[in-house]
């Protein structure tokens, strides 16, 4: 999605450089100088400009049509938010959340928009390819967005009442038809509002509106006179012409089709003045109270403090609430208040004092010096000078003058508190200390006072004008980096371990930050193994060999898991007759949502949510294990497929579970957990021999996987439950399907394979299930079945296919790169798995609905997902089958870490089924690939006896 962005005039040129963000998916550019053009008129602007910088030869209607983009209005004058003022509200420094995972430090009010337009704009229909929001808001959606209606203008709004709703627009329609706009009011009094509420609803308008390519055009049609750009509302003049019922009667625009829908979980704040910056902050840092939630454990004397990107060497207290510091350094001599906005100061050994309300932002300025800006909590930066109402630093400006002898009549741009030229520029930090003192507190001092008068003076507009924000820039980040080390020792009260690791590492290397002191082991393992994974990346940037602490954070988390084992020592004991035979088998799963949200560390600190099914091929279950006693003390392991055997007489040969090659490793580390190594076991025995003796034979298990290996359906996971759930029925263990299933996950941790739990409690239990965890290390899924409707009525049994493609794949290193990043609380990773899990829960609906298009619409959404985790899950040999059945598909999805193995499909219908076995039998493109017969396994894990 391209983003079109209105800056700041003095933000455009330097927009890319001070973000980092690539110019080829951001445009920006400025409303002329001068010429006020509204939301309508900047809108209209801003997609010229763009299709003249982009267009590659393109027809604009072609153009717009060729993709989608997202429009942001951040250019305005920010009068009641001077501190970003000349950075741009849209990049204001929001801190980390508190009880949130993944962010970064560097986060701004952009970055933090940006996932919710992208959700909304992925889920709009295709007719619908632009989003126009505000730049100054945060909006967040807490639910899944839904189904968004086909329609030329779609308005997002929320549900609030009379007294926030009267000072903005309000979406009215009535309310036997709620989603169909009947017309939109600007800023409606209470009393009106209550006199609709009889037979209409209203939304506020939250200024996040789509439009279809008919929708624009009509739009920037209304914003052009004679080919030029004219002041045009896109709220107050258009707005009002949309709907059944418009207050405006314009026969183009009221021939829009208008649907207006209620944020799912809607939430906004704005950050459009000083004290929005501080409340909309609190609210934010706010939403999580619950302590088992919050990361970290601070030490801030009052919630309402903001600290960031700073050097701070005084002792702030609980009476400095409100109080925001930022991009600064405050020294030991400073004194503050409350209702404190500091900003952009400069190293100095300055005696400041600040009185309640009383705020200070310092700006580069481009010919080399700093504009010096007090100004008040409250202010507004409008009205005439002479106004006893224009507010400046706490009392009337007329005030403030006459205290400081000054006459206003003789100040620059005196039509406005905006353009007074008032605010000194000095060249050394030294002359600012007297300034600052003269013009907050000390009218008296004549050196302040002296100094004001000699220095060239600006105004607000001119520091907008006129900032060095490439120097304001390297200020923040110099600042930054030195916090990194006081975050990191006091990481029990920061932030540290909880947000985007990858991000502090590339910050580490880039500034040469040492790292920081190692952790104690009586420290939370999860702690542990976020530090490990941490240093392993520092290291690699900086081109040394990580692989020692990466190994580290692998080997903590397997420990941990492998420790739920260790606990429960088990004590084997013969528990069939000498002639029986204990048989198991088990059918394989697919995956059709939420995986990957199964795999440790994610599930650990947020649980998982997966919906998959379980197969069997060809009318068997594929995977099966035989065990059955011996009379020689040994323990004999045979695999049929393989055509191997192997004889194990000592516990160092058991042991030798994880030996690379190994065909037996899974039944080795199966009978490890049943108690036949001394770690697992309850009772001790000086041998292998003495132990089966005591146990009353000897033990013969035959393996039979009838399935390719590396095929996707989760074979190695489900193969070892199937071995433990026959050792369970064979040694009289006692364990039910939830322990064999946590113990086939503990199995693949003695094997350093990984893994979730998905696999095995796929194939464990029948039929089609929704699997949930929540947090913690105990991860036993709740099971919530599904109706089978889907897949085995008659109309849609025949839609679902089963080809084996032919193509190897290895989810062990597909594994270990995700998982990587699961460690370092990677952010866009953090984000994926969150929405694989919402998107779960939409598959969830869809099934129970017995909705089958939507059922495989999702499967393609799935795929999607985890393509998005790791691209090399969709291997061009892969691409190239699905591109000659695409149009035939609803959806489909390499089943579990994907790279190849079996595909699946949900075919349009039996017609379309019949057309895509035809094509990929005509076009197999290895001698092996074959389409196999799946049905819906109604029993899931099975063992019985001769």
């Amino acid at each position: 999605m391209k983003k079109l962005l209105s800056l700041p005039p003095n933000l455009v040129d330097c927009f890319h450089d001070v973000t980092g963000l690539d110019s080829s998916e951001w445009f920006c550019t400025c409303d002329p100088l001068g010429t006020p053009l509204g939301s309508g008129g900047g809108t209209t602007h801003l997609l010229k400009a763009a299709f003249q910088a982009t267009n590659n030869g393109l027809p604009f209607d072609d153009w717009l049509s060729n993709e989608r983009r997202l429009i942001l209005h951040a250019g305005g004058q920010s009068r009641r938010l001077p501190a970003y003022a000349p950075w741009g509200k849209v990049l204001t420094p929001v801190p980390v959340f508190r009880w949130e995972r993944g962010q970064r430090l560097s986060q701004d009010l952009l970055s933090l928009q940006i996932p919710l337009y992208e959700r909304m704009m992925e889920a709009a229909p295709p007719s619908v390819r632009t989003m126009i929001v505000s730049g100054d808001v945060y909006i967040r959606a807490t639910e899944s967005i839904g189904q968004i209606p086909d329609a030329d203008v779609i308005c997002y709004g929320l549900w609030l009442g009379p007294d926030i709703a009267k000072d903005h627009g309000v979406f009215v329609s009535s309310r036997k038809t709620p989603s169909i706009l009947k017309c939109m009011l600007q800023k409606p009094s209470v009393q009106t509002l209550g006199e609709l509420f009889n037979e209409h609803l209203y939304l506020t308008d939250i200024g996040l509106w789509m439009f279809s390519d008919r929708a624009v055009k009509v739009l920037m049609n209304r914003s052009m006179r004679n080919d030029n750009v004219v002041n045009y509302d896109m709220y107050g003049e258009f707005g009002c012409a949309l709907g059944t019922d418009p207050g405006i009667c314009d026969t183009e625009i009221n021939s829009l089709r208008v649907a207006v829908l209620p944020l799912p979980g809607g939430e906004f704040y704005h950050f459009g003045t000083s004290h929005e910056l501080l409340s909309s902050t609190l609210a934010v840092q706010n939403l999580v109270n619950d302590q088992r939630e919050i990361m970290h454990h601070s030490r801030k004397p009052h919630p309402a403090m903001f600290v960031q990107n700073a050097e701070t060497r005084i002792r702030i207290t609980e009476n400095n609430r409100n109080l925001w510091i930022e991009n600064s350094y405050i020294g030991e001599q400073w004194q503050i208040s409350y209702d404190n906005i500091i900003t952009g100061i400069p190293q100095n050994d300055w005696h400041i004092s600040l009185k309640g309300g009383q705020c200070i932002d310092i700006v580069p300025i481009a010919e080399g010096g700093l504009a010096i800006r007090p100004y008040g909590y409250n202010d507004k930066f409008r009205g005439n000078l002479h106004s006893s109402t224009t507010e400046f630093m706490g009392m009337a400006f007329s005030q403030w003058a006459a205290e400081r002898q000054i006459e206003i009549d003789n100040i620059a741009g005196a039509a406005d508190l905006q353009s007074a030229c008032i605010f000194p520029v000095v060249q050394n930090t030294a002359d600012a200390e007297p300034i600052l003192r003269w013009m907050l507190s000390e009218p008296q001092l004549a050196e302040g006072r002296r100094l004001w008068m000699a220095a060239q003076k600006v105004s607000a507009d001119d520091i907008l004008a006129r900032s060095d924000l490439r120097r304001l820039n390297a200020q923040r980040c110099r600042l930054r980096a030195a916090d990194w080390p006081m975050l990191a020792d006091n990481y029990r009260h920061s932030v540290f371990y909880q947000i985007d690791l990858d991000d502090a590492a590339h910050e580490y290397a880039a500034n040469e930050i040492p790292l920081p002191a190692p952790l104690p082991d009586s420290e939370q393992v999860l702690t542990r193994i976020h530090d490990a994974m941490f240093r392993s990346e520092v290291e690699r940037l900086r081109g040394k060999d990580g692989k020692k602490n990466e190994e580290n954070a692998f080997a903590l988390l397997r420990q941990s898991l492998i420790e739920t084992a260790s606990g429960q020592l088990q004590s084997p004991r013969m528990s069939v007759y000498g002639d029986q035979i204990v048989w198991g088998r088990s059918p394989v799963r697919i995956d059709i949502a939420g995986g990957w949200t199964d795999t440790p560390p994610y599930c650990l600190t947020e649980g998982g949510n997966v919906i998959n099914f379980a197969i069997e091929l060809n009318g068997q279950p594929p995977l099966q294990a035989y065990v059955r006693p011996c009379s020689e003390a040994h323990i004999v392991l045979r695999s049929i497929d393989l055509g191997a055997s192997e004889t194990i007489r000592t516990y160092d040969e058991l042991a030798m579970y994880n030996k690379v090659g190994s065909p037996f490793s899974i039944p080795k580390a199966a009978l490890a957990l049943a108690g036949f190594l001394p770690d697992y076991a309850a009772e001790r025995f000086p041998s292998l021999e003495s132990q089966l003796h005591s146990f009353g034979c000897g033990i013969e298990i035959t393996l039979l996987s009838a399935i390719p290996a590396g095929s996707g359906l989760g074979t190695s996971s489900l193969l070892a439950s199937t071995v433990l759930g026959a050792l369970n029925d064979f040694c009289g263990l006692a364990w039910d399907k939830t322990e064999i299933g946590l113990r086939t996950l503990v199995l693949e941790q003695l094997l350093t394979t990984g893994g979730g739990w998905q696999d095995q409690f796929g194939g464990l239990l029948p039929g089609i299930k929704l699997l949930q965890t929540s947090s913690g290390f105990d991860q036993r899924p709740v099971v919530r079945w599904l109706p089978s409707d889907l897949y085995t009525q008659t109309e849609y049994r025949a839609c679902h296919l089963l080809f084996y493609t032919g193509i190897t794949r290895t989810a062990k290193n597909i594994l270990a790169e995700i998982v990587r990043k699961m460690f370092l609380n990677q952010h866009t990773e953090i984000a994926q798995l969150r929405e694989m899990k919402a998107h779960t829960m939409e598959m969830y609906e869809a099934i129970q609905r017995q909705n089958f298009a939507e059922m495989g619409r999702l499967v393609r959404k799935t795929w999607a997902q985890n393509q998005a985790l790791d691209s090399g899950t969709n291997p061009e040999s892969i691409r190239r089958l699905t591109d000659l059945v695409d149009d035939l598909c609803l959806g489909y999805k390499l089943p579990g870490a994907g790279g190849g193995g079996y595909l699946y499909m949900v075919a349009k219908d039996p017609d379309a089924a019949a057309r895509i076995k035809q094509i990929l039998n005509d076009n197999r493109q290895h001698p092996n690939a074959r389409f196999v017969d799946m049905t819906l396994s109604t029993n899931g894990l099975q063992v019985s006896r001769s």
